[in-house]
């Protein structure tokens, strides 16, 4: 027990390495911050692209590009685009390596959940609101997309609960994140806590997004 407390527990360490993690859980924060608001403008402008077109060639483009990075691991994209970029001459910081590889991944993602959610509303809220006068993209913009976020709201706080998650990945290009901070103070300490610490502090950081999303799941099931 005492063993167990030492290498998990050991809360001499928690107090040694936190100011150090907490540095790793605003790179985390921040991070998400980017990452989440780009993923879904990317994601809804696939949605729209593909319910509002009646072009195949979009519609099959839309398809193929959700299919791909959805089958694609989020991890050797990163690494592809981090790694990879340079031999074409094309070299890029940590960070927007990691942006892009989460945007493309996210996207995807969030482009499934805005196509249900848009091909949720019915079609009579489009043609009520271009009777009142307004423009197709005027009544697509206040009419029908607020209805569709409505209805999707618990998908995209799921969804976005994962990318928060995801950023531990970023820790492979040594980002600072929360993660590689916690195990880089693992390799001063030489003690497995401030991995724990850090498995705490994602508790802390997300257990209210995951309240807020089974409250909303609820709701939507009555």
């Amino acid at each position: 027990m005492e063993n167990l407390i030492y290498n998990f527990f050991n809360f001499q360490v928690y107090a040694q390495v936190f100011p150090h993690l907490l540095k790793g859980l605003w790179t985390t924060i921040w991070l998400s911050a980017i990452v989440i608001p780009l993923g879904a403008l990317a994601g809804l402008a696939l949605a729209v692209a593909f319910t509002q077109t009646q072009s195949r060639f979009v519609r099959w483009g839309v398809i193929a590009y959700i299919d791909l990075f959805r089958a694609f691991p989020p991890l050797v994209l990163l690494i592809l685009i981090y790694f990879g970029w340079p031999f074409l001459g094309i070299e890029l910081d940590k960070l927007t390596a990691v942006v892009i590889a989460f945007v493309l991944n996210n996207a995807s993602y969030y482009a499934e959940v805005f196509r249900a959610g848009l091909e949720g509303v019915a079609k009579g809220q489009m043609e009520a609101a271009r009777s009142t006068g307004l423009a197709r993209w005027q009544a697509l913009l206040y009419v029908v997309i607020p209805q569709a976020l409505r209805n999707v709201l618990p998908d995209l706080v799921g969804n976005s609960i994962e990318v928060v998650k995801l950023t531990t990945i970023a820790s492979v290009v040594a980002l600072p994140e929360l993660l590689r901070a916690a195990r880089d103070a693992q390799a001063l300490v030489y003690n497995p806590s401030p991995i724990v610490l850090a498995a705490l502090m994602y508790l802390v950081l997300l257990w209210p997004l995951t309240r807020w999303l089974g409250l909303l799941e609820h709701k939507r099931k009555r």
